[in-house]
């Protein structure tokens, strides 16, 4: 009888420790456009650690600031357990508003320079989170543009001023140096500047484009591809979805183990653990994708050595 009570008792134990769990409120708050981006493998990385996506909010900012500070409001209301901030936008919003709130970030580029963690090692207060290593990816891209472009002497920077746009940009510029290549730098004003940029990329004989992206231009990125290819300029971009829809090509961090990292986290603090003393974790897994569609509209030869180097070819 003993050992009886003591299996059921575990059993009772087991399944109110499951429901307690699954009454945990999680809110992800994305300063973007969630549905046009693959944050369903965030759900699946819920899905495979045990939540069914009960008390799971999705809430997405939609490039708006003001939107954005009002999701921000509406969470400081209600109070989630934990919330997940997309993108440095989302993560800024909440350091400002002090809500108090562990924060899981993802898709950070620099959250120490950012002011949203003391370091990477102790992060301190309520945020921890995974990195993006945005910055320092310039350089790569630069690289795979020159084995894909055979003879390219200059290329393109289409960016967004920001803080990590900018380190990206002088990353490029170091490497572009190194391998003799001359830079071509292109502010982009916002969606409405995107034709007149492409333009000036043109006049300036740029052979390629390296593409970086924010909320506005990731909602734009079919109109970016289809102007990439009206100016027969290839182009790397910062997200898979990017080489999907149109680009040549992307590089960059693992969307998949950004997000089961970024889940996992989520739930080692809704099991106790607080936000302090979980270090920020950098990415580890690095993608290239190559849109063979894109490289035969243009009339580019991709390289076989460059080919077996991908991880996800576009037929």
């Amino acid at each position: 009888m003993r050992r009886r009570d003591f299996l059921i008792g575990a059993a009772m134990a087991f399944a109110l420790a499951a429901e307690a769990q699954q009454r945990k409120r999680i809110s992800i708050l994305h300063s973007g456009y969630p549905r046009l981006t693959p944050i369903n493998l965030l759900f699946d990385a819920f899905s495979k650690l045990g939540y069914d996506g009960t008390g799971i909010d999705l809430l997405g900012g939609e490039g708006d600031p003001s939107r954005l500070k009002a999701l921000v409001d509406q969470l400081a209301l209600h109070k989630p357990d934990v919330i997940i901030a997309i993108t440095s936008p989302a993560a800024l919003a909440l350091k400002d508003a002090k809500l108090k709130i562990p924060v899981v970030f993802a898709f950070v580029p620099d959250p120490v320079g950012l002011g949203i963690v003391e370091s990477l090692a102790r992060p301190g207060g309520d945020f921890t989170g995974v990195t993006y290593g945005e910055a320092g990816l310039g350089g790569k891209r630069l690289e795979l543009l020159i084995d894909a472009i055979a003879g390219m002497t200059r290329t393109a920077v289409l960016w967004r001023p920001s803080r990590v746009n900018a380190a990206a940009l002088e990353n490029i510029r170091t490497s572009a140096s190194a391998r003799g290549i001359q830079i071509f730098s292109r502010e982009l004003g916002g969606a409405d500047d995107l034709a007149t940029a492409f333009d000036d990329a043109s006049r300036a004989k740029a052979q390629a484009a390296i593409f970086m992206t924010d909320n506005t231009m990731f909602a734009h990125r079919k109109e970016v591809a289809e102007l990439a290819l009206t100016h027969k300029l290839p182009t790397i971009h910062s997200f898979p979805q990017e080489a999907q829809d149109g680009g040549l090509m992307f590089y960059g961090p693992s969307n998949d183990e950004g997000y089961k990292r970024a889940a996992a986290l989520t739930d080692r603090i809704l099991k106790g653990a607080r936000p302090s003393e979980l270090p920020v974790e950098q990415p580890t897994r690095f993608e290239l994708m190559i849109n063979l569609k894109t490289a035969k509209a243009l009339g580019l030869t991709v390289p076989p050595t460059l080919l077996a180097r991908a991880d996800n070819v576009i037929e």
